[in-house]
């Protein structure tokens, strides 16, 4: 008797599920799910694409178990691409709300003609088509989404949305608070070693004198002190940086606003030791202090 009584004490109940974003993206072939899935993960949604419905509750139950917050919001793209699918989505969305999950649908959808006329202009085929005509694949694939249709918590009409005016639509309805800032990645570089590749942006600083030409600096690279403040001590860096920052805030707010979360700034010198470090430096903090997470890289220090 005792001995059930401690085998009962053992016993942990399972407490609420943690907390979870869930959006499941659905809707019509050719209506922009692939923008809405990309969308999502700038907004910081672990993505999942292409999930047969039977194991949506699956992925739900792991993403809620995962260790500490390593996934709190979860998308998960479900069409008639997954060999499972069937119109029974909703009993799945059904059964997650009674366990405690409140997963929202996201349903894209388009006019018939704007369909065929994206379906034919990257010369796809529709899932549904089989031997029959494009417009036989979409009405097949209407009716098979119309119950998923009527659940949906957010429906957006993509018919006469471009890109950047569908993302802008769904970081909105998804949490505009959570939309994210621009990344920007500052790397100097020395011009003798060549030209970053993957820059965004290139600027030149050997107009500002060299420190390599004063016996006490050469041995010294833009991060001392000494040579940072020789570099940004010139009356020409400062007037150059404040007029550059507000450059790169004209541009940050165009990438935005086009949906680019990414910018690679190149600041190069001669040999990227110097010049160009101290100025990357200097950018780094100033962009920080207005919000841009960035992220600095001296490509060539250390190669002379």
């Amino acid at each position: 008797m005792t001995q059930d009584a401690s085998r009962d004490d053992d016993v942990v109940e399972a407490g609420p599920p943690r907390s979870l974003d869930i959006v499941l993206v659905t809707g019509l072939s050719g209506a922009g799910r692939s923008t809405a899935a990309k969308c999502l993960e700038d907004l910081g949604y672990f993505v999942v694409d292409n999930l047969p419905p039977a194991l949506i509750a699956t992925m739900v139950e792991l993403g809620s178990s995962s260790p500490g917050a390593a996934v709190t919001r979860l998308a998960v793209v479900v069409d008639v691409r997954s060999r499972a699918f069937s119109s029974d989505v909703t009993g799945t969305l059904v059964d997650l709300d009674e366990r405690g999950y409140r997963p929202k649908v996201l349903f894209l959808q388009a006019r018939d003609d704007v369909l065929i006329r994206r379906f034919e202009s990257v010369r796809r085929a529709h899932p549904l088509q089989g031997e029959g005509r494009l417009s036989d694949g979409i009405a097949a694939e209407r009716s098979l989404l119309t119950d998923l249709a009527g659940v949906a918590d957010v429906t957006v009409d993509t018919s006469d949305l471009n890109v950047h005016q569908l993302r802008a639509t769904i970081e909105l309805a998804f949490g505009s608070e959570l939309v994210p800032s621009l990344k920007a990645t500052v790397m100097s570089f020395g011009y003798k070693y060549g030209l970053p590749l993957d820059a965004d942006l290139v600027v030149d600083v050997r107009f500002l004198p060299n420190p390599h030409w004063l016996p006490e600096l050469r041995p010294l690279t833009g991060q001392n002190p000494e040579v940072r403040a020789y570099v940004l001590g010139q009356e020409t860096a400062g007037e150059f940086i404040d007029s550059y920052m507000k450059i790169l805030r004209l541009i940050g707010t165009g990438y935005q606003r086009e949906g680019k979360r990414y910018l690679t700034l190149a600041v190069g010198c001669t040999g990227g030791k110097h010049r160009s470090v101290a100025i990357s430096e200097e950018l780094v903090a100033r962009l920080a202090a207005e919000g841009v997470h960035t992220t600095v890289v001296h490509r060539d220090l250390g190669r002379e």
